[in-house]
C-alpha cells in the first residue's frame, strides 16, 4: 500500500498538462528567439532553435549550451524565458479538475517554471483554485532546477509541513525523481509512450498518463488502514 501517505506533490509541465511535440517546438522556438533578440546570440533564429534543440538532446535543458559556449547567464536566461512563454496552446486535460478535487488528499505543485508562470498555466487548466495556496517553484528556494540537489526537496517538505516520507512525488521526468526518492519519498512516474525508466531503483511506480494514476491510487487507498488514511 504505497500510496497510503499524506500528500501528493505534482509536477506541473507535462503532468498537469501534455507538453504534446508541437507545444515542445513551439517552445523551442519561443527559447531561439530570447536568445537572439534578447540576450543578441550572434545566429540566425533558426539556427539558434537548432542548437537549443542540440542542447536538449544532450542535456535535457535547451539553453546549458548557450550557457556553456555563449556565456549567457543562466538566470536571466531562465527568467527572461519564463516571461515569454505562451500558454494559449496548451490544452486542459478533460475532467482532471473534478477527478483531483475527489482525491481525499492534500496537493501541491513543486515545478521548475517560475512562479507566475505557473499560475498562468494552472488559471489555463482550469486548477489554479485547486492549487493557489500550494504552488511552489524552484525559484522559491533560490534553485533553477528540481534534479540537482535533494537540498530543494527537504526545504519543500519544511515549507508544506509534511515529512518526506508521507509523500508522493509525481512528475513526468526520471531525472526529478532520484533526488524525492533519497529524502524518503514515494516516487510516481508518469509517461506517454513507453516506460523508459522501468528499470530505475528510485522510482516506485510508473503510468501511462495521469488517468491510470489516478485510478491506481483511488484503488490503491481504498485500502489504507484508517490510522494511515490519506486525508492525512
Amino acid at each position: 500500500m504505497i500510496f497510503c501517505k499524506k500528500a501528493i506533490i505534482w509536477d506541473l509541465d507535462n503532468t498537469l498538462y501534455r507538453l504534446t511535440p508541437e507545444y515542445a517546438d513551439i517552445l523551442d522556438g519561443v527559447m531561439a528567439k530570447v536568445l537572439v533578440e534578447d540576450f543578441g546570440i550572434d545566429m540566425t533564429y533558426d539556427q539558434a532553435k537548432s542548437l537549443v534543440k542540440e542542447s536538449f538532446k544532450k542535456y535535457r535543458d535547451g539553453g546549458v549550451l548557450f550557457y556553456k559556449e555563449y556565456g549567457i547567464d543562466e538566470i536571466d536566461f531562465y527568467h527572461a524565458y519564463h516571461n515569454s512563454v505562451p500558454v494559449d496552446y496548451i490544452e486542459p486535460y478533460e475532467g482532471l479538475p473534478e477527478k483531483l478535487q475527489n482525491l481525499n488528499i492534500p496537493q501541491y505543485i513543486f515545478t521548475n517554471s517560475t512562479r507566475k508562470l505557473a499560475e498562468k498555466i494552472l488559471h489555463k487548466i482550469g486548477l489554479y483554485d485547486l492549487f493557489k495556496d500550494r504552488i511552489y517553484s524552484v525559484e522559491d528556494f533560490d534553485n533553477l532546477k528540481k534534479n540537482e540537489t535533494p537540498n530543494v526537496y527537504y526545504w519543500l517538505c519544511e515549507k508544506i509541513g509534511i515529512d518526506a516520507k508521507d509523500c508522493i512525488f509525481v512528475d513526468d521526468s526520471y531525472s526529478n525523481l532520484k533526488y524525492p526518492k533519497q529524502i524518503g519519498m514515494t516516487t510516481v512516474r508518469l509517461y506517454y509512450n513507453n516506460n523508459s525508466s522501468k528499470d530505475l531503483p528510485y522510482i516506485d511506480a510508473a503510468y501511462n498518463g495521469i488517468d491510470n494514476f489516478i485510478d491506481a491510487f483511488v484503488e490503491e487507498t481504498k485500502k489504507c488502514p484508517a490510522a494511515t488514511s490519506c486525508a492525512g
